[in-house]
């Protein structure tokens, strides 16, 4: 009996350490960057990112706005920004 004990004590330590790299590997996922084109007639094309803390990037610079407004006030000012 005791050596059935130590076993499953083993496999719940296998187990919790398999648990625990899951976690670590799927938050570097959301660390992912997006970014696409945007340009007007008054710029050349320029590249906006979407940082993994939800803001606009330009240039590598966060620009402290979200990105979904960022790129709505670019389209609004008469930018063109697609995929």
């Amino acid at each position: 009996m005791r050596y059935n004990e130590t076993k499953l004590k083993a496999l719940k330590k296998s187990l919790f350490i398999i648990a625990i790299l899951i976690t670590i590997i799927s938050c570097k996922e959301d660390d992912s960057v997006s970014c696409t084109t945007c340009n007007s007639s008054q710029t050349i094309a320029f590249e906006v990112c979407q940082e993994s803390n939800g803001n606009a990037s330009v240039n590598g610079e966060d620009t402290g706005t979200s990105y979904d407004t960022y790129i709505a006030d670019l389209q609004e000012a008469g930018a063109t920004c697609g995929s």
